[in-house]
């Protein structure tokens, strides 16, 4: 299920709901519905294609430029510093994928699809088919062990009762895992291509054929321009660093929204407090708002999935308004305070598995 056509079920739901008003602590489907309305009396719900058509423009004409610096530069070491700038285009390229996977910038579903081929596919290299199924998944059971794939045990667990299953040198690194969080995310570049990869290869539709197709002329030319310009040893390192810093920038960018946050085991909480309690909002102004592609409004973005991102400030005031008045809890954090919080959990999962401190 899409994360438009969750949100569409859940306000049929709530049409079909006698509950009455949320009382403390808690917020029923009619009172979303409620909610919903004001933000779209407020305009909040319209799309905004303009802004985003030069915020587009804006991301392709520094991509390009920073392609074309590269070229310009040549065979020298200081093209590693090129390599930060493409990861974070990389990375701002990504955001709009993301953007147009929840539908936000064009009414017509296949104008979004094609942005997110462009920006997902050819221009970063991941599947933007694979990246919709998966986030879907997330945005309709966040935090839900066993339903959210984002908190699913991989390198990290997330879930305390899933620490005790980790064996051997996974074990290890559940120990210590706040400590090895950020140098293991410099591998999530390479996670998120090899991911696509495999799921396409095992998707037999017309649409993973274009996809696919759209990968391999990125690999191509990814390759081909670094290798045309630098030589091998440095082409291989220019790459790992790119690579390594989009891996960064993309972990540092969602670890805050949801990690150390309220972790469920049931599908039995409501639809608000699910969304609201599993989330992280991020204090900061514009430079917050772009740095983390408006995933800041972690809150308002779960509950309205759809909603642009230049409108989630906005939307934020009617949130936090209606939380208040139903009693539940809206977290916000800054920058720092959010990533010690993270930290502080993965730390506390893996309290179980160290040994006992000598004294």
């Amino acid at each position: 299920m899409t994360v438009d056509a969750m949100l569409a079920s859940e306000v049929k739901g709530a049409a079909r709901s006698s509950k009455p008003a949320g009382s403390a602590g808690t917020a029923s489907r009619l009172d979303y519905v409620e909610l919903s309305q004001r933000m779209k009396c407020a305009g909040l719900m319209n799309r905004r294609p303009g802004r985003y058509m030069v915020l587009m423009l804006v991301n392709l004409a520094l991509l390009g430029g920073g392609w074309l610096f590269f070229g310009w530069l040549g065979n020298s070491w200081w093209q590693l510093g090129t390599a930060a700038f493409l990861a974070v285009m990389f990375t701002q390229l990504a955001f709009v994928g993301h953007d147009a996977g929840h539908q936000q910038i064009f009414a017509s579903r296949r104008a979004n699809y094609a942005v997110g081929l462009l920006h997902g596919n050819l221009l970063v290299g991941l599947s933007i088919g694979w990246w919709i199924a998966k986030h879907s998944r997330h945005h309709s059971h966040p935090n839900h062990v066993g339903r959210d794939p984002d908190v699913a045990t991989g390198a990290f667990v997330f879930a305390p009762e899933d620490a005790h299953d980790r064996r051997g040198w996974l074990r290890w690194l559940t120990c210590y895992q706040a400590y090895m969080f950020f140098p293991i995310v410099l591998l999530e570049g390479l996670n998120l291509h090899v991911s696509s990869i495999r799921e396409l290869a095992t998707r037999r539709t017309r649409g993973a054929l274009g996809e696919a197709a759209l990968l391999v002329v990125h690999t191509a030319a990814y390759f081909g321009v670094i290798f045309t310009v630098l030589p091998p040893v440095k082409a291989v390192v220019f790459m790992l660093v790119q690579q390594a810093l989009f891996g960064l920038y993309m972990g540092s960018a969602f670890v805050p929204n949801h990690t150390g946050m309220r972790i469920f085991a049931t599908a039995s909480v409501g639809f608000v407090q699910r969304q609201v309690l599993s989330s992280r909002n991020i204090r900061g102004g514009w430079i917050t708002d772009i740095f983390y592609g408006g995933l800041n409004y972690q809150i308002e973005h779960h509950l309205f999935p759809m909603m642009p991102r230049q409108n989630l400030r906005k939307a934020q005031v009617l949130v936090r308004e209606f939380c208040d008045t139903h009693g539940v809890s809206y977290h916000e954090s800054s920058a720092l305070g959010s990533y010690r919080e993270a930290l502080a959990h993965l730390h506390a999962v893996g309290a179980p598995l160290r040994c006992p401190t000598r004294v």
